[in-house]
């Protein structure tokens, strides 16, 4: 049928835009796939056990609905025309749906990084005293809240519904999808924020980078640097500004330097791509880091404590290690991170 349809002049536009449409929904499932497994991935690599936060309730509703999203992809991809409870779907509904996700996606990065940063600021400290199993109910409440309302802003905000409606009739052919300017604020402030953070203590940055010995612990690589006990709270704050920077960008260089490329060459990322758990795992450092260093001084150094960050171990930033199993440890005036 395909073939007659090319091969007739009549048809032969009809025949071009069905094929486009078929690679472009087929990449979409495909970029779906790709961001589920990724999704997946992430959770399931993450050290057991995460102390309880909004962030991690967050990280995992987007893993679940973006493995929502993918399975009705997938279902209407396959089955391509049928009705289900007097609803007719088609092929158009898979651009429809990632539409649709992608709008939402991009208005709910402000919501969500604020209420973790106000989360963190008030967990690392011992002014909270917030029972856990309410606190997980407080979470799974905001998240259902937060989610809820950005598919109705998606839906019924005039200027989001025009927005929508614009590039469907655009483009009928293809699948136009928006990025988030929430999303692009927020990693030119993280990246100007550490930029700064770099330049007013490059000083002590370098002078830990060029004294560090990497060494094996408990089957882990870690780095050792020198500590310098200091009852000055200034010098203190400085010190501990150079230790967290070294930590975060132990682990998540790689992030900073693609994030410095991508708002560099103004490259458009849809934003129902660009949320996603590797990411919220990046923003969930940079803003445990913030709070650590905001209230260096209130900080619970307790093991339970630490578990916030599957991916960043941040104690060592606070009080020497000392283990009789690593000898370099033993001495007094070092500090341990581990990478």
């Amino acid at each position: 049928m395909a073939a007659s349809l090319c091969e007739n002049r009549s048809g032969q536009y009809h025949c071009t835009h069905t094929s486009q449409r078929l690679e472009i929904n087929y990449m979409l499932v495909l970029i779906m796939l790709g961001k589920v497994f990724l999704d997946f991935f992430m959770l399931q690599i993450r050290p057991k056990p995460v102390k309880v936060s909004f962030m991690g309730y967050f990280c995992v509703s987007v893993a679940l609905l973006d493995f929502t999203l993918l399975l009705s992809l997938c279902f209407i991809f396959c089955f391509e025309d049928f009705a289900l409870w007097g609803v007719r779907f088609t092929e158009y509904h898979i651009c429809l749906f990632t539409q649709i996700s992608s709008l939402t996606y991009g208005l709910v990065p402000f919501p969500v990084y604020l209420l973790a940063a106000l989360d963190y600021y008030s967990t690392v400290s011992q002014t909270s005293q917030l029972p856990t199993r309410a606190r997980k109910l407080l979470y799974g409440f905001a998240v259902v809240v937060i989610w809820i309302s950005g598919f109705f802003c998606t839906l019924q905000v005039p200027a989001v519904s025009e927005e929508l409606e614009m590039q469907n009739s655009v483009s009928p052919s293809q699948c136009p999808l928006s990025g988030s300017w929430q999303s692009s604020s927020v990693s030119w402030a993280m990246v100007l924020l550490l930029g700064t953070a770099l330049l007013a203590c490059w000083k002590e940055v370098t002078t830990m980078l060029l004294s560090a010995r990497l060494l094996s612990f408990s089957s882990q690589p870690v780095l050792m640097f020198p500590y310098m006990p200091n009852s000055n709270n200034t010098c203190f704050k400085w010190q501990l500004l150079s230790r967290l920077l070294l930590c975060f960008l132990g682990t998540w260089a790689p992030f900073v330097v693609l994030q410095v490329v991508v708002l560099l060459l103004g490259a458009q990322i849809p934003a129902y791509v660009e949320m996603n758990v590797p990411w919220l795992c990046f923003i969930n450092s940079f803003l445990l880091a913030a709070a650590y260093w905001c209230r260096c001084h209130d900080v619970e150094l307790t093991e339970e404590g630490w578990c916030t960050d599957p991916f960043v171990s941040w104690k060592f930033c606070f009080m020497p290690f000392n283990n009789e199993s690593t000898k370099p440890a033993d001495r007094p005036g070092t500090v341990i991170v581990i990478c």
